[in-house]
């Protein structure tokens, strides 16, 4: 096992993949903490699902699967859902969960529909296009994967630049309003950089997947501190983490998707947060309580005895 994975390691097109896949936690776990805060998680979902239709659409209009020209047109489709689920919100009484769920459904429907469009055509067999529901880290190439961790660094880059101003206008849009920040703005900014995360992760670990990506390390950092600064950077190790171990762990056996490993590596990473972080962890609540029990036992006792030498005095 120790050999296979040394080779694994040597092998350069792995190193690549496994570089931008911990870029891509990273930059999945940082937004995914500020969208989990801001009540925006599932609207990554619904861009990672809108994102079908784009690439489709591009594929239809470019003849080859070119990953920039295919990035652009989920990028594009992307960032329509994102502000369509924002406009329904703001100009009609739909809810923003109702709103979420109609703009996911419609475009992951038009994806559908036009991705059984382009299997009926000549090249379309062969397009590969399949991937991106589901993610095939291994078909990435070279450049492929130097395109996705240069963008996922940029995404880190920009989001430490603002921080400080999606902080204030996270918990306190009146404030920062008040503060003369451009509220509107940052909002479009932060939305693009949610829909351009979900738009590089896409290939890797694919439409359906990729808003577990975003979600589930965010929630797990929430477990270990009251801090956002802290849960920032605990949610992208976490993301780190999931990306780099769900790589190695596909790279074992031939045929394994990256994927899901990925999001079972972070479900995992949730799971041990939510029993054992150190203040919210439910078994370490349970051992507190057990103890506290047990001194208040103590306590009664030590009152009783008390009592008792006082009656015998």
């Amino acid at each position: 096992m120790n050999d296979l994975l040394r080779l694994i390691l040597l092998d350069a097109n792995t190193q690549w993949v496994l570089i931008g896949t911990m870029l891509l936690g990273i930059a999945s776990g940082v937004l995914g903490g500020i969208a989990l805060l801001r009540k925006q998680s599932l609207i990554g979902d619904a861009v990672a699902h809108a994102a079908l239709p784009g690439i489709c659409i591009a594929f239809l209009l470019s003849g080859e699967k070119s990953l920039i020209v295919l990035l652009i047109g989920a990028t594009i489709t992307g960032l329509l859902a994102a502000y369509s689920i924002q406009f329904i919100i703001s100009s009609t009484i739909i809810k923003e969960d109702a709103a979420i769920c109609l703009v996911l459904s419609v475009f992951f429907g038009f994806g559908i529909v036009l991705l059984t469009k382009v299997s009926q055509t000549p090249s379309g067999n062969k397009s590969g296009l399949d991937d991106f529901i589901f993610g095939q880290a291994a078909s990435l190439v070279g450049n492929d994967v130097k395109l996705m961790a240069g963008a996922a660094a940029v995404l880190i880059f920009i989001t430490a630049l603002i921080f400080k101003e999606l902080k204030v206008l996270t918990f306190d849009p009146s404030f920062a309003k008040g503060l003369g920040l451009p509220t509107g703005l940052l909002n479009f900014l932060f939305l693009s950089l949610l829909v351009a995360a979900v738009v590089v992760g896409i290939q890797a670990v694919g439409v359906i997947l990729m808003a577990a990506l975003l979600i589930t390390p965010a929630i797990a950092a929430r477990y270990w501190t009251n801090s956002l600064s802290k849960m920032i950077v605990i949610s992208g190790i976490f993301g780190a983490l999931s990306g780099m171990a769900g790589t190695l762990i596909s790279t074992l056996g031939e045929g394994l998707p990256t994927g899901p490993f990925i999001v079972v590596t972070a479900t995992a990473l949730f799971l041990i947060s939510m029993l054992f972080a150190p203040e919210r962890g439910l078994v370490t609540k349970w051992i507190k309580r057990m103890a506290n029990n047990k001194q208040l036992r103590n306590n009664k006792l030590l009152q009783g005895e008390k009592r008792s030498g006082y009656h015998e005095l």
